[in-house]
């Protein structure tokens, strides 16, 4: 299958909208727009998220102990496109967010987050698996954001 071919097809897979954090060098706070995010096992409790090799910030996702994940709401679209495309160093200006118990940090305003210490990495083709083994989150009442042929939908429509 071609890349195209295969990026079309995986577009009709529609999926949540996360930003995955964690500290950097000097412990400022780093993070990306990462849409593949994946429960692994409840016992114990695993979530993988998937990062691009030509990430920037991946580096950071391998030495750090600590990483989060902030499920988006569906008012979050700016905060999804800030994370994905400006510079590394701006993505926070603006955003309100707060350390979480493990001094991730975790944005305001998501529907659930998760607090994970890394248990594992391994590479997948031109990405890398990060498993996280869950320490902590939680959820409120809200709508997710969600990613569907290359745009944003919310509030998926319930089947007959």
């Amino acid at each position: 299958m071609k890349e195209e071919e295969l990026r079309r097809a995986l577009s009709l897979f529609m999926t949540g909208v996360t930003v995955t954090t964690t500290r950097g060098d000097g412990d400022i706070p780093v993070g990306l727009t990462v849409s593949s995010l994946t429960s692994v096992s409840l016992d114990p409790p695993l979530l993988l998220v998937c990062i691009s090799e030509a990430s920037r910030l991946l580096d950071c996702f391998r030495r750090c102990r600590y990483f989060g994940v902030s499920v988006l709401s569906e008012d979050q679209k700016e905060v999804s496109d800030k994370f994905s495309r400006s510079c590394l160093e701006e993505r926070f200006e603006g955003i309100s967010w707060e350390s979480g118990e493990t001094g991730v940090p975790l944005l305001q305003g998501s529907v659930a987050w998760f607090e994970c210490e890394r248990y594992r990495t391994l590479e997948a083709g031109d990405h890398e698996i990060v498993i996280g083994r869950v320490e902590a989150g939680g959820s409120r009442d809200g709508e997710g954001l969600g990613y569907y042929k290359s745009g944003y939908v919310s509030r998926p429509k319930p089947l007959p």
